[in-house]
């Protein structure tokens, strides 16, 4: 069975759940285990691993059908399948240690909230992070620190901060619920929290300044894109459910005083048909993008700054357009999207907080605009 018809089959058991996702405020434990015995959360792993290797646009189109399903579940598959990328950076004894269950999770936040103090063979790594989704079935956890030498900070070349990603075993990490947020409720996106934690040096990783140990496609491919589009997958995949949801409702609801249903009004179908449309046309760019890239990276030819930066960008456009859509089928949707239990109302908020997330956020427009405009760019985020 493909990743694409696993991520179907489970679907309907997804949404059926999602009202009960959202309450607990986490994946369920019997629903992650279902979804990693189904290879859900390791589409990134290389091959050797055990893991799928799969294209950029397959796990595009897995993760989207999962957020149609519901969005915060959706949300955990990616964090996991991004966190997983790793996996390809890390030396192969402990790219096994941490990857080789073929049934394990990973998740973690790559945001540099830690610090790690060079010892050694080892870091020494304290930190509290934000934003741990889906942490509560991971083995693994990552967080990014800052690397400090003898009491300096370690230092890029271009005058940055080093950072890295660590890997934690799940005992060593203290979780902490602070996830009560207006969206993506499901995801437990909690902190965590780490003291004095021994690293080995090896068991880190950085995107900017490592390269990648196994040689497939999958690895040339910018990590920090394929993030970003990961993202933009959940956001589109919410979209497509939340018009949806509408058409759903526009062929029964009649307005108050109103003999025509929603859909047999002409206002209804103009900004059914804007919608439509905008979210087609935000995905399409995603897609010729990520072709453009996928072609590059199994020709095995170099990625210049400017297609990373229309990556980000493509990710980025259809993040901010998907949360546009949602809130005109909420619009659409009159009083009944008010309530929750309507699906809609869940869409519009978990729409809202997809758009915070750093990688799609605003600063995006004024990086990729730098680039699109011929200016001097550290492309190291891209």
């Amino acid at each position: 069975m493909t990743l694409l018809a696993a991520a179907r089959d489970l679907a309907p058991v997804i949404a059926a759940r999602a009202a009960e996702i959202e309450a607990a405020r986490r994946l369920p434990a019997d629903l992650a285990a279902e979804m990693a015995a189904a290879g859900l959360f390791r589409m990134a792993v290389p091959r050797s691993l055990g893991g799928a290797e799969a294209p950029p646009a397959a796990i595009f189109a897995v993760l989207e059908t999962l957020a149609a399903a519901d969005a915060a579940t959706g949300w955990c598959a990616m964090i996991a399948g991004t966190t997983a990328l790793s996996s390809a950076w890390l030396p192969a004894p402990h790219a096994a240690e941490v990857f080789g269950n073929p049934l394990g999770i990973s998740g973690g936040v790559f945001a540099p909230m830690g610090k790690a103090v060079a010892d050694g063979d080892d870091y020494v790594v304290s930190g509290r992070w934000a934003w741990a989704s889906g942490s509560a079935n991971c083995q693994w956890l990552t967080g990014g620190a800052l690397v400090f030498d003898d009491g300096k900070l370690r230092t890029l070349p271009n005058g940055g901060p080093d950072h890295r990603m660590m890997f934690f075993r799940r005992d060593e990490v203290e979780l902490i619920d602070t996830w009560d947020a207006s969206g993506l409720r499901g995801t437990g996106s909690g902190d965590m929290a780490v003291s004095a934690v021994r690293v080995p040096k090896a068991r880190s990783v950085s995107f900017i300044t490592d390269k990648p140990q196994e040689s497939g496609p999958l690895y040339a491919f910018p990590p920090f894109g394929l993030l970003a589009l990961g993202i933009a997958a959940v956001a589109a995949g919410n979209a497509r459910a939340a018009l949806d949801d509408l058409r759903s409702l526009a062929t029964t609801k009649k307005g108050a005083g109103s003999s025509r249903t929603l859909a047999e009004r002409g206002v209804i179908q103009a900004d059914f048909a804007k919608a439509e449309a905008q979210l087609a046309a935000a995905r399409a760019l995603v897609d010729v993008t990520i072709a453009e890239a996928w072609g590059l990276a199994q020709r095995g030819e170099r990625f210049d700054t400017n297609l990373r930066a229309r990556l980000r960008l493509a990710a980025t456009h259809l993040v901010r357009t998907a949360s546009d859509v949602v809130r005109s089928a909420y619009d659409m949707a009159g009083g009944t999207a008010v309530y929750a239990t309507h699906p809609l109302q869940r869409r519009f908020r978990d729409a809202h907080v997809a758009t915070q997330h750093m990688m799609v956020g605003g600063s995006t427009y004024e990086l990729t605009g730098r680039v699109l405009l011929g200016l001097p760019t550290d492309d190291g985020a891209l």
